[in-house]
């Protein structure tokens, strides 16, 4: 299609093409400088959900994106509107999530002045974008918009920010749609030799004690099935990072579940003891891996990965194949050999670690009367049959989540990882429930993260959205309180934490709730709020000083973990 001769204000330019790239749902918040991109809006087939806070847009744009694999888009003007999206933006692009964000400049004569509103948000945002873009003119503006899509979803994703000033917006040219189709579209993406791919069989197939770590890529390319096919003809366990929680079955028996810092003992003692390491889409991040210098120490290492920045960086490998995670897993699938007899060994090792394991979990222990976060968790799992859509905020409940919530099917978790976002949760939700709207959504929040960005319960209820919030209460800041527990000599500097009454609150909002202090009522409440045909909250007080098991210590080896104590020390139970 063309539009060759069409004239269009930048305004108008900035929406067609926001349509053109099949967005109809945008989150944001207006004011001066982006006023004529809001009056523009109006002629177009777009949803804008105003939001209580530029922050909350930009977890919205991001949780939208999570679920769909579709570019979510922000909006707010300039100054302390921009400025305020950068902590969903960093979210973002530690996360490699693909969102624009569009944002309102003073005039292009102003730029320089200090002129009220005025910020460099390109200068601001450089180290957190994939790039950015500052259009003084209304010829720069497709050109601009255009290519932010292109590179937000591109490689490996990530968040893009396009900076508009004011008169750009209201100034008119020419518009050719097809005339600004971006130029980086012709950049290859990399793929593995031959040769490269041949030597990575000859590791796999050679290997008695391999682990496949699948991270997020797994999810953000798409490739979960043929993970699966890897694992099952390779008969390789996988164990996932935190954002990789879906992408590999959670009821597969070969699922190892969630590794790292507050991952299961097995997985990491598995990790610790294998030959060969397998890590796909993933970036061996601190949380993952424990001390470097003593990491899988006995183990060669296989990374596949799209970025070439994330090669060698945190660890060594002793092979690198670079590319699309889907075209190497297929080019890898036809080479995978039987497995040898030493791998048969391997997975029975692997069930005695778990089995070892299960007599320290907190599910098999005597009910105490006592409510742990654990047991909430559990029991939503059970209630919902794994079929929610799970969005966390950061902290203890969001380690609880992923040990008991078990994850089939990708884009069922979306949770803050890299940047650990406090207040993400309820903003991304709501983002998320747009993009998919028959899903069962649930936001999952600490008493602490819950209340930095709580004023979007209003933007729930003005768009009667469906969501059911479950707020893990103890009156902590409770994972800082646990490292201050363990490392800091319980002294809970500036944790014990005052909240509102939650259900007052959400009712003052329209948004019906309920409070929960005893195990036997969890599964109660979670049925009602299921039952309830619109947003419900459920104020879960859970254990103040529960803490989170395992633990490997930050700079500790992955194998020294702190782990539950034994049921006869939990219960005081007498051992005869």
């Amino acid at each position: 299609m063309t539009d060759s001769g069409q004239r269009r204000t930048g305004a108008q330019i900035l929406w067609e093409c926001v349509v053109r790239e099949g967005v109809r749902d945008v989150f944001g918040y207006p004011g001066g400088a982006i006023l004529p991109a809001y009056d523009a809006m109006l002629e177009f087939p777009i949803r804008h959900v105003r939001v209580r806070h530029e922050q909350g847009a930009t977890h919205m744009a991001d949780g939208y994106a999570r679920a769909s694999g579709r570019v979510g888009v922000a909006v707010a003007t300039s100054g302390p509107g921009a400025t305020n999206m950068v902590t969903g933006i960093a979210t973002a692009m530690m996360d490699s999530s693909p969102i624009v964000c569009i944002t309102g400049q003073v005039g292009s004569r102003l730029i320089g002045t200090d002129a009220f509103q005025e910020t460099d948000i390109t200068g601001v945002t450089l180290p957190i974008t994939k790039h950015n873009y500052l259009v003084t003119r209304p010829e720069d503006v497709a050109p601009a918009v255009r290519e932010a899509f292109h590179v937000a979803r591109s490689g490996r994703p990530g968040p893009v920010l396009v900076d508009i000033t004011k008169d750009a917006q209201q100034g008119s040219c020419a518009f050719d749609y097809d005339a600004a189709a971006p130029a980086r579209a012709r950049r290859p993406v990399p793929r593995p030799c031959a040769d490269e791919i041949a030597a990575a069989l000859a590791l796999i197939n050679a290997a008695e004690r391999p682990v496949i770590l699948a991270g997020n890529g797994v999810i953000q390319s798409g490739t979960s099935s043929a993970l699966r096919a890897l694992a099952e003809r390779a008969q390789v366990p996988v164990a996932a990072t935190l954002l990789g929680l879906g992408g590999f079955p959670a009821s597969h028996p070969l699922s190892l579940g969630m590794m790292g810092m507050h991952g299961e003992a097995w997985v990491n003692t598995a990790i610790q003891e294998s030959d060969l390491l397998i890590a796909l889409g993933m970036r061996f991040d601190d949380r993952v891996t424990g001390n470097i210098r003593t990491y899988a120490t006995g183990a060669r290492k296989i990374h596949v990965e799209i970025d070439p920045a994330e090669v060698n960086k945190n660890v060594k490998v002793d092979l690198a194949l670079v590319g699309d995670l889907r075209d190497v897993l297929d080019d890898l699938l036809p080479g995978i050999a039987p497995p040898p007899p030493g791998r048969r060994a391997w997975l029975a090792r692997i069930r005695d670690l778990k089995g070892d394991s299960a007599v320290l979990d907190i599910q098999n222990l005597p009910d105490n009367g006592h409510l742990y976060a654990a047991h909430v968790i559990h029991d939503l799992w059970r209630a919902t049959g794994g079929r929610a859509l799970v969005v966390t905020d950061v902290g203890q409940h969001q380690m609880w989540e992923a040990q008991y919530y078990h994850h089939d099917s990708p884009r069922s978790l979306i949770t803050s990882g890299g940047l650990g976002t406090m207040g993400f949760a309820l903003p991304a939700a709501i983002g998320a429930k747009l993009a998919r709207p028959d899903a069962e959504v649930w936001a999952i929040a600490g008493d602490g993260g819950f209340q930095m960005t709580m004023a979007e319960l209003a933007t729930i209820a003005q768009e009667q959205l469906d969501i059911k919030i479950g707020i893990i209460n103890n009156g902590y800041l409770g994972m800082v309180r646990q490292w201050q527990e363990f490392f800091y000599e319980r002294r809970y500097a500036a944790t014990p934490l005052l909240s509102p009454d939650f259900v007052a609150l959400a009712g003052a909002y329209g948004v019906p709730g309920v409070t929960v202090s005893r195990r036997s009522e969890v599964s109660r409440a979670v049925e009602a709020a299921r039952a309830h045909r619109g947003a419900m909250l459920v104020d879960f007080r859970v254990e103040q000083e529960d803490t989170v098991y395992p633990m490997v210590p930050a700079g500790a080896a992955l194998h020294d973990m702190i782990r539950r104590p034994s049921p006869i020390a939990e219960t005081g139970a007498d051992p005869d």
